[in-house]
């Protein structure tokens, strides 16, 4: 990694902002490209430019869990296109239909 462009504010922010408005989005993608199909909950736990974590419960167990971005980001505006991006690969992989963006 060549450096991290997300200052820890804005790290915090969608974070926050993933486990408060987004959280069954997370755990469907955790489930699916985090490689966790039995999780129960995932709670985002920070980002870079390649990638987010998660801490992902699993058989009551908490293990971390990295899903790496197509690209490397470089703006912040890069991130919700990339997480919604990995929600509809999710929900194709899953056989669901995700619902309109918001």
């Amino acid at each position: 990694m060549t450096g991290q462009p997300f200052g820890p504010e804005v790290v915090a922010a969608v974070s926050r902002h993933m486990n408060d408005d987004h959280a069954e989005d997370s755990l469907l993608i955790a489930r699916t490209l985090g490689g966790c199909p039995n999780a129960t909950r995932a709670r985002a736990t920070g980002l870079d430019a390649e990638g987010m974590d998660f801490a992902v419960t699993v058989d009551d167990i908490e293990v971390p869990v990295r899903i790496p971005f197509a690209h490397r980001l470089t703006e912040r505006a890069e991130i919700r296109h990339e997480v919604v991006r990995m929600y509809r690969e999710a929900c194709a992989q899953l056989g669901i239909e995700p619902r309109a963006a918001d």
